[in-house]
């Protein structure tokens, strides 16, 4: 059961002088709580012995308030101090958690469902943070001020009516156990179907276009509904057990209040005890319905707490794929690159997706990678990204094999624009200068102009401050690849790689936004894979690839003169290019 708190020692250690501060305060107040019934019990026995003064009651009164105001003050420190660590350690650990998925390479995500990754940042902390605060509560009070109670009562009550009235409570200890068990499994099956019930949601929410086009309406919808049910059956099976929880303690609590009670009254007739050490004690055994409720509910804490950490480190233990050589080699800047017979295979997939890709690419040199779809194009470029993998010496930066390049420098140089943009909920132009978020009003411009876009944002409301909705929703798909590749050149990275980023676009558009590429980027390297032969014409390299082969290479004159692939593609786009022209022309 405390497993959980072994766990997260590391926090304990690094905060110790605030939790020390708090059990200590807390301790002190546990004390002072149990000395008004004691109090009163002197004052029952004053008051029948006909002891009771003036003076006697004046001291009573003002001693309780004097204690009441300061228990007040120590209670606000404790549970500062206490309550505050339980925030602490959530905002840590969910930066530890963002940092970590951060690191991760696509393998990580292919195996994770975003619904899950989710319902870790969010219900799975709190279940950690609400242990390490309201758990560590628990903890002192069903243990240390259930001693400081017992104490009170076994050695200034009677031991004999302590005895009595403590038998029920072994059976107690037992059904807690028993219930703590069944909550930690029945607890992990529900956040594993919330997360299965969020990675729903995001999944229609993405694709409600595709779902309203299809009038998959209500399919989603009865979808969505079997996975809700699914999680309230699973989160009332969690309730079920949980309401056990304090009935049952009430119970067996109150057939040790009838015992009390009844065998005291025994006493008390007997002259074992006075008549005030029994109001004593009833107040005392009143008192441990709380140290009673909150053993159970640590119990309950603890093992939600425990549940939702072994999720956390099952995602927190895995190692990244790709990560930075202990025996990194500073590059100044990337010169020429070269890919030497390199061949790559997707993990758990049989086919190799690049075999034995020998290429050279001089610094400054722009290079097309054209072919079908399924190619491989992509692929070669998450070789220079390093998002998986990759053999010894197989791909060199100026001489030095990229595995011995840390990945911040590696990624510093490189400027990407992928086949699938991804614009942030935020404006056009904050997602332009994510790529340089100190860049001056001139050179967003510049690179607006660059990619063509600047007239589309006229044509807005509210100009480069439109918000763009989520996923870049409320622009089209042209629009979007431009914003991209505008966010991309704003970084003016040493290697820019453009996977299929104008398929969007018309060749007009294509033309010019190629022809501004070409010039702004002199001297720096440029990989550009398209559809369009159009889009690479103009290319220092064209690399033709066929099943993850390199099947021609050469530039534009050189491929059209080999009459392959590429020089019968070029001809057919041109024909086809040509037809649409003259039909256009018709028209008008």
């Amino acid at each position: 059961m405390f497993s959980v708190l072994k766990k997260l020692g590391w926090f304990f250690k690094r905060h110790w002088k605030r939790y020390t501060i708090a059990v200590t305060i807390l301790l002190v107040v546990s004390l002072l709580e149990v000395l008004p019934p004691r109090m009163l019990g002197i004052f029952i026995d004053e008051l029948n012995q006909g002891q009771l003064t003036a003076e006697k009651l004046t001291f009573y009164i003002l001693f309780l308030l004097g204690l009441m105001v300061l228990i007040y003050f120590m209670t606000f420190v404790w549970m500062r101090q206490l309550f505050g660590g339980a925030f602490i350690i959530e905002r840590t650990l969910r930066s530890k958690y963002m940092h970590h998925l951060m690191k991760m390479t696509p393998t990580f995500y292919e195996k994770n469902k975003t619904g899950d990754l989710m319902a870790k940042a969010t219900n799975d902390l709190k279940a950690i943070s609400v242990t390490t605060g309201f758990g560590v509560l628990t903890l002192i009070d069903s243990t240390v001020f259930l001693i400081i109670i017992l104490f009170m009562m076994t050695f200034l009550v009677s031991w004999k009516l302590t005895l009595a009235a403590f038998l029920p409570l072994p059976i107690m200890a037992w059904i807690i156990k028993r219930y703590g068990k069944i909550i930690h499994e029945r607890f992990t099956k529900a956040q594993d179907a919330f997360g299965n019930m969020n990675d729903q949601v995001l999944e229609s929410i993405a694709g409600v276009r595709v779902i309203r086009a299809f009038v998959k309406e209500k399919d989603d919808q009865q979808r969505f509904e079997k996975l809700t049910n699914d999680v309230l059956q699973k989160n009332i099976s969690v309730a079920r057990i949980d309401a056990l929880f304090e009935p049952t303690i009430k119970i067996l609590v109150g057939i040790s209040y009838m015992i009390g009670l009844g065998y005291g009254a025994y006493l008390v007739f007997h002259n074992e005890i006075t008549l005030g050490q029994l109001a004593s004690f009833n107040i005392y055994l009143g008192m441990l319905i709380w140290p009673m409720f909150a053993f159970g509910e640590l119990m309950n804490i603890m093992q939600r707490g425990n549940a939702s950490m072994d999720r956390l480190n099952t995602t927190l233990s895995y190692k990244a794929d790709v990560i930075s050589s202990d025996k990194s080699v500073f590059v100044e800047r990337p010169e020429a690159i070269s890919f030497n017979n390199l061949s790559f295979q997707y993990p758990g997939v049989s086919d190799t997706a690049l075999k034995n890709i020998v290429l050279h690419v001089a610094r400054g040199a722009t290079v097309g990678v054209v072919g079908k779809t399924g190619s491989g194009k992509t692929t070669l470029f998450k070789q220079l990204l390093r998002e998986y993998p990759i053999d010894a010496n197989k791909l060199h930066i100026s001489h030095t094999p990229i595995e011995r390049i840390s990945l911040k420098q590696l990624k510093g140089w490189i400027g990407y624009v992928p086949q699938d943009q991804f614009l942030f909920s935020k404006t056009i132009k904050e997602n332009i200068l994510f790529g340089r978020p100190d860049a001056e009003e001139f050179d967003l411009y510049r690179v607006m102009d660059l990619a063509a876009i600047t007239k589309d944002i006229e044509t807005f409301s509210n100009g480069i401050m439109t918000l763009v909705g989520e996923k870049g929703v409320s622009l089209s798909g042209g629009q979007k690849q431009r914003i991209s590749i505008a966010r991309a050149l704003i970084k003016d990275p040493d290697i820019l790689l453009l996977d299929d980023a104008l398929s969007a676009v018309d060749a007009k558009t294509e033309a010019f936004i190629v022809r501004n590429i070409r010039k702004v980027r002199q001297g720096k390297t440029t990989f550009i894979a398209a559809h369009r032969m159009s889009a690479v014409r103009h290319a220092d390299i064209i690399v033709v690839l066929e099943g993850g082969k390199v099947i021609e290479q050469g530039t534009h004159d050189e491929l059209m003169e080999q009459r392959g692939w590429y020089a019968m593609q070029y001809f057919k786009q041109q024909m086809e290019q040509s037809e649409k022209e003259v039909y256009q022309h018709e028209s008008k």
